[in-house]
């Protein structure tokens, strides 16, 4: 019996041990706000560490997207759009999980620019939900009283040992603040006959589409989200440069439904004063298989030149000279 209530008693009090180091720590940056940013970002899962950056830090711009945006380095938007950009650009991100961050994103801060990096699953006509990543939906609400404790498991523990070793200066943040992290391999270890391998690997069928005509959902959500940005602050909407090898050929079925998924997409933006810049098409960019680690992710120093393009397009409203990009809409 005296076994029974000790070892309860050391249950309890390791428990709410546990319960008190998270609680301080607060790995997920549950009490992140514009005045109050967010401890190192130490868990890779950007499902759970990008709500903390879309709540709290210094931005007013942000990048939503997938792994075809991530490379794109906030501190070069910064310099060529004059204004302070988070990267909360997710792997793999399904339409509504970009959504959901992005309306986060949105409720906490003034918006100075948004700017949206658009793959083929927002043209289609059922676009998933979800992938097969777990989405923690209470990371992306209003903060409730028990979310201290949703947030208790052996990850989140660990985490917070971690970020406490970082705030002592004996471990490394995994993602920068801004949530920008290279995923890609060193430039060094590039190989273009392994790239050539992968990008063949990507290669899709043109054959295999929708009809031009059928629902985009996906398109129609992110119309209304860019009605909620205020009228003055810069909006860019941004077809990504995947390898002409994951695109339809224009006369195409796949080509075909592209097509029409970028005038969707240009008469939305055209509604909501965005610019519109379509990257994913047959170009000199997405033909050189020496731009690419795969089908779908470009180089770094491509993702340079992504952030000079979109700066040269909001600029002068024109289409690249060497064909790489068009300005579908330019308010």
């Amino acid at each position: 019996m005296g076994f029974a209530r000790s070892f309860l008693i050391s249950a309890a009090v390791i428990g709410s041990a546990v319960v008190g180091l998270v609680a301080a720590v607060d790995p997920y940056g549950l009490r992140a706000a514009p005045g109050h940013p967010p401890g190192p970002i130490l868990d890779a899962n950007q499902r759970l560490s990008y709500p903390q950056i879309a709540r709290g830090g210094a931005f007013d711009a942000a990048v939503f997207g997938t792994s075809t945006a991530r490379l794109l380095d906030p501190q070069a938007l910064d310099a060529a759009f004059g204004v302070r950009f988070a990267n909360l650009a997710v792997n793999a991100a399904t339409p509504d999980e970009q959504l959901r961050l992005a309306a986060l994103f949105l409720g906490r801060r003034p918006i100075h620019a948004v700017l949206f990096g658009l793959d083929a699953t927002w043209c289609a006509a059922e676009p998933p939900a979800r992938t097969a990543n777990a989405f923690p939906d209470w990371l992306y609400a209003d903060r409730a009283p028990g979310d201290v404790l949703r947030q208790v498991n052996l990850r989140s523990v660990t985490t917070a040992i971690q970020a406490g070793l970082a705030d002592l200066g004996l471990a490394r943040a995994r993602i920068r603040g801004d949530g920008y992290a290279v995923f890609t391999p060193p430039e060094t270890r590039y190989d273009l006959g392994r790239a050539q391998t992968h990008i063949r690997a990507g290669r899709v069928d043109p054959a295999v589409a929708e009809p031009p005509d059928a629902p985009m959902p996906a398109l129609d959500r992110l119309g209304d989200l860019l009605g909620r940005v205020p009228a003055e602050a810069l909006k860019i909407v941004a077809f990504m440069p995947v390898h002409a090898a994951a695109q339809g050929a224009p006369e195409s079925a796949l080509g075909r439904r592209e097509g029409a998924c970028k005038a969707r997409a240009a008469m939305i933006g055209k509604r909501h004063g965005a610019v519109v810049v379509d990257f994913r098409r047959i170009s000199p960019l997405t033909t050189r298989d020496a731009n690419y680690w795969d089908a779908l992710h470009y180089r770094l120093p491509v993702a340079a030149r992504i952030v000079a393009d979109l700066a040269s397009a909001v600029a002068t409203g024109r289409d690249d000279p060497d064909g790489e990009y068009r300005v579908l809409v330019h308010p």
